[in-house]
């Protein structure tokens, strides 16, 4: 017998019906070939009397209630919800008593014996308009996924008030002191003032950038606008800003192995993620930091060629234990400092590309960053 599957006799659900039977409105899950194991939410079924007549495998493990000790007794006791505020779920909708014209019940929030809290929704079957209930469909879901999720958003409106208030603060004291008496102040001393208000208004422009990166990566809306990309000199670029902005250009090594494939990307989104790896090899690394850009074979398409940058350093490298997390949001390395957005970011940018990006140890002992970019082209050229 199916876990999900009465042996009462006469029994015939509509969703968990056996193969070959057919409920009063339509096939069962059995005559189309799903077991109701098979489904990946919980699922109760009760019958016009209101007993247990299907209680799948998602539905014990959510409930911890065994499929066996379900069938065949009243819902309500399968299944002794109560609403967040304490009142008996089952006696406040009265299914089988209530109104006829109900069809359904939204989803919402509910509590199983021992203050677990599920994600229930109802259907209410009947075999006329406005007929006695028929069929009671329950779906159960787990709130875990859920809970993490707000527990993700709930850490970034932290982080980012954090991260905010400092450069805020000192942009409101700066200007109401300069406001407030300009004439005391030397011009190099209003001069300090200013470029410390636009450091901060900087820091405060880079941290809504990521915010705005975050939204469009995680709604899948990030855009890109393909162009011809030469990546070695951007590399180069990035380079010549860290030695102007007073790094040993002896510090840097890059190895180009020509012939490259022709890479069409976004410009603007590659110069992202060059900058924060490599800022991210010079903050927090140590000696040389090695770039690599060669072409390497397509995991996607046989045949093809992609384009493989690794930026590797030798510091203290990354511990194995925080490998697996080093893209996850707020993830930040042995020196605190930055929001930790900037390796997710850089991860949602590459993966929007069709592209792979790992982190691993490179042969000095130092973190190695290597990501792959397809060979493709705009829309218009395809």
């Amino acid at each position: 017998m199916s876990v999900g599957t009465s042996r009462a006799p006469g029994v015939r659900g509509i969703l968990c019906t056996p193969a070959g039977h057919a409920g009063p409105a339509g096939p069962g899950l059995g005559e189309l070939g799903i077991d109701p194991d098979d489904l990946p939410d919980g699922l109760v079924v009760a019958d016009e009397s209101g007993r247990v007549i299907c209680f799948n495998a998602a539905a014990a493990r959510i409930t911890a209630v065994r499929a066996a000790d379900a069938l065949g007794i009243r819902i309500e006791s399968a299944l002794p919800l109560e609403d967040l505020e304490g009142r008996r779920w089952w006696q406040v909708t009265d299914p089988y008593g209530g109104l006829v014209t109900r069809v359904a019940q939204p989803e919402r929030n509910l509590l199983l014996p021992g203050g677990r809290e599920v994600l229930v929704s109802a259907r209410y079957v009947r075999s006329r308009p406005k007929g006695p209930l028929s069929r009671l469909v329950v779906s159960l879901r787990d709130t875990e996924a859920r809970r993490r999720t707000e527990r993700s958003h709930a850490e970034l409106i932290a982080t980012v008030a954090h991260e905010l208030r400092s450069p805020l603060t000192s942009v409101k004291g700066f200007t109401a002191t300069l406001l407030a008496k300009w004439e005391r102040f030397t011009d190099d001393q209003k001069r300090l003032m200013l470029e410390t208000v636009d450091a901060d208004a900087n820091r405060v422009t880079r941290l809504i950038a990521e915010l705005l990166d975050i939204s469009r990566i995680d709604s899948g809306r990030l855009e890109l606008r393909r162009q011809p990309v030469d990546i070695g000199a951007a590399v180069g670029r990035h380079i010549q800003a860290h030695v102007a902005a007073g790094q040993d250009a002896d510090r840097f090594l890059v190895r180009l192995q020509q012939p490259l494939p022709d890479l069409w990307a976004d410009p603007d989104k590659i110069d992202q993620v060059l900058s924060n790896l490599l800022e991210n090899a010079v903050r927090h690394g140590e000696g040389t930091v090695t770039i690599d850009v060669a072409p390497s074979p397509s995991l996607r398409v046989r045949g093809a060629t992609d384009t493989a940058v690794t930026v590797s350093d030798e510091g203290s490298g990354i511990p194995e234990e925080s490998m697996g997390r080093v893209f996850t949001r707020f993830w930040r390395g042995s020196k605190r400092g930055g929001t930790g957005l900037g390796l997710y970011i850089v991860k949602g940018i590459v993966e929007a590309h069709g592209g792979t990006i790992t982190v691993g140890r490179a042969a000095s002992g130092g973190a190695q960053f290597r990501f792959t970019l397809p060979v493709g082209a705009p829309a218009y050229l395809q």
